[in-house]
C-alpha cells in the first residue's frame, strides 16, 4: 500500500521537490490542496497532515500558486484556520471568485499527467488518504471486458483499447486516448486497477499495449510494482476526477444547438435555395450589364 506523505518527512520531501534544479513544490501544494478540498470531511490526523504541509510549502512557492491555493481554500467550509490566517497575512485572499469542481478536476488530471513518475506515485499516495471509503466505486469490469482489453493489448490495437476504456470507465475519448498513449504507464495502472484487472493480465497488458513501456523490462516491473501498491480507493479517487475533466470537454465541444452538425452537413451539400436564387439574380443582373 502507498504510504502517505507525513510531516516528519517533511524537509526528504523539499529535497525531493528541489532535484535536478526541478522545483515541483508549486504543483505539490496545488494538488495536495485540490485533494483537500475535494473531500467533504477530515479526520484530525489528516487536517494536521494537509496544515504541517501547506504551512511548509506556501512560504516556498510563487504568488500565482498561493493565488490558486487561496481560491481553493476560500469556498471550502472547513478550510483550516491556520492556513488562511497564513494566506491572508501574505495578502493573497482577497477578491477570490468560486472555483467550480470541473475546474479542480481539470487542475488535478493535468497536474497528473504532466508529472514525472515519482510526483505521480505522491499524487497517489495522496489520493488514498484523501478517498472516501463510502463513495461510490467504478464497478468491476466483467470477464469479458478484461478479456477484450487483454486481448487489444496483446495486438497492439491501442484504438480498440482506448475505446473499451473510455466505455468501461466513461471517460472521454481525448482522456481514453491519453491513457493508453503516456510513454511512463501510471494512467494505465489507475485504469486497470480501477476495473479490477488481475495483475497478471496488466502486466501482460503492460508489456505488449504500448511499445514505449514494453521495450523496458524495467518499466514493465516498476509498474507491476506500482499496481500492487495502488489501492482501488486512490484508483476509484483519480477516475472520478477524470469523470470531471470529460465532463468539461464535453460541454466544451458541445454543439450550440442539437442538430448544428447535422445542419451545417446539410448546408455544405445542399446550398440554401434563397442563396442560390440570389446567385442566379446577380448573374443575370451582370449578363444584362454586359459583364459591368
Amino acid at each position: 500500500m502507498l504510504r502517505a506523505v507525513s510531516p516528519p518527512c517533511l524537509d526528504s520531501l523539499f529535497d525531493l521537490a528541489c532535484r535536478n534544479g526541478v522545483d515541483i513544490r508549486p504543483t505539490l501544494l496545488r494538488v495536495l490542496t485540490d485533494l483537500y478540498v475535494q473531500k467533504s470531511a477530515h479526520s484530525s490526523a489528516e487536517a494536521t497532515q494537509y496544515v504541517e504541509l501547506a504551512l511548509g510549502l506556501i512560504d516556498t512557492v510563487d504568488e500565482a500558486t498561493r493565488a490558486t491555493v487561496a481560491a481553493r481554500l476560500s469556498v471550502y467550509r472547513r478550510a483550516p484556520a491556520a492556513v488562511l490566517r497564513k494566506l491572508e497575512k501574505l495578502g493573497v485572499l482577497t477578491g477570490i471568485d468560486d472555483t467550480p469542481s470541473t475546474a479542480l478536476a481539470e487542475d488535478l488530471t493535468a497536474s497528473f499527467f504532466a508529472a514525472d513518475p515519482q510526483e505521480r506515485c505522491l499524487i497517489l499516495a495522496n489520493l488514498d488518504v484523501a478517498a472516501d471509503p463510502l463513495a461510490a466505486r467504478p464497478t468491476p469490469a466483467s470477464s469479458e471486458t478484461v478479456q477484450q482489453l487483454e486481448r487489444a493489448a496483446l495486438t497492439r490495437n491501442a484504438m480498440e483499447f482506448g475505446r473499451l476504456l473510455e466505455r468501461a470507465l466513461g471517460i472521454g475519448h481525448d482522456l481514453a486516448g491519453r491513457i493508453v498513449s503516456d510513454s511512463s504507464g501510471e494512467p494505465l495502472v489507475v485504469a486497470s486497477k480501477a476495473l479490477g484487472v488481475p495483475d497478471h493480465v496488466f502486466q501482460r497488458i503492460a508489456m505488449f499495449l504500448n511499445p514505449a513501456i514494453g521495450q523496458s523490462v524495467e518499466r514493465v516491473h516498476r509498474l507491476a510494482q506500482l499496481y500492487d501498491e495502488v489501492t482501488p480507493g486512490a484508483a476509484a479517487r483519480m477516475v472520478s476526477i477524470w469523470h470531471g475533466e470529460s465532463a468539461r470537454q464535453r460541454t466544451a465541444h458541445a454543439p450550440l444547438y442539437w442538430d448544428d452538425e447535422q445542419r451545417s452537413a446539410r448546408s455544405l451539400a445542399n446550398p440554401a435555395p434563397r442563396r442560390l436564387a440570389r446567385d442566379r439574380g446577380g448573374q443575370s443582373a451582370k449578363i444584362r450589364s454586359g459583364g459591368r
